[in-house]
């Protein structure tokens, strides 16, 4: 009886052992499912360890973090997310015209005498603009080319 009583004890354990081990994802199915999610994100990755998802990489936006997240923690299985991301900091791109406002301000002043030209920077190169006369064009560009600027585009209009 008490060899029957240990042998049954035993297979009930065997099974209850079984029976837990079904139900429980292995790290393996989770980390299948965590990567196909993150594989969005070619800077970021995920590793599972005892159910609970390592989250690791960079990315653009703490948005596009948080829905990876999101879509981690629903997966059947997982505990918890450890977030270990970083998201990538935005660089201001800061524009600078290739024509030193200081000579942009000497041409104006050597045409100030002309009201209908002014001076524009136009696709990053210097150009006089506006309606003239022969004389006046010829006035303008010696004042101009007295400067030593450098490239000056003339595009006034001669009359």
């Amino acid at each position: 009886m008490k060899k029957t009583l240990a042998t049954m004890f035993i297979a009930l354990a065997v099974l209850a052992g079984n029976t837990s081990c079904k139900n429980k994802t292995n790290d393996a199915e989770l980390q299948t499912s965590a990567t196909t999610i993150v594989s969005s994100n070619p800077e970021a990755s995920v590793e599972i360890k005892d159910g609970t998802a390592h989250l690791s990489g960079t990315f653009e936006d703490e948005a596009s973090r948080d829905a990876t997240i999101a879509q981690l923690k629903a997966i059947p299985g997982i505990k918890d997310v450890h977030d270990m991301t970083t998201i990538r900091e935005v660089v201001a791109v800061e524009t600078v015209s290739p024509v030193d406002p200081a000579v942009q301000q000497k041409v104006a002043d050597a045409i100030k005498d002309f009201p209908s030209v002014k001076v524009e920077v136009i696709n990053n190169e210097l150009t006089i603009t506006g309606d003239v006369s022969t004389a006046q064009a010829r006035r303008i560009k010696e004042s101009v080319d007295a400067l030593q600027v450098g490239n000056v585009n003339y595009n006034y209009n001669v009359k």
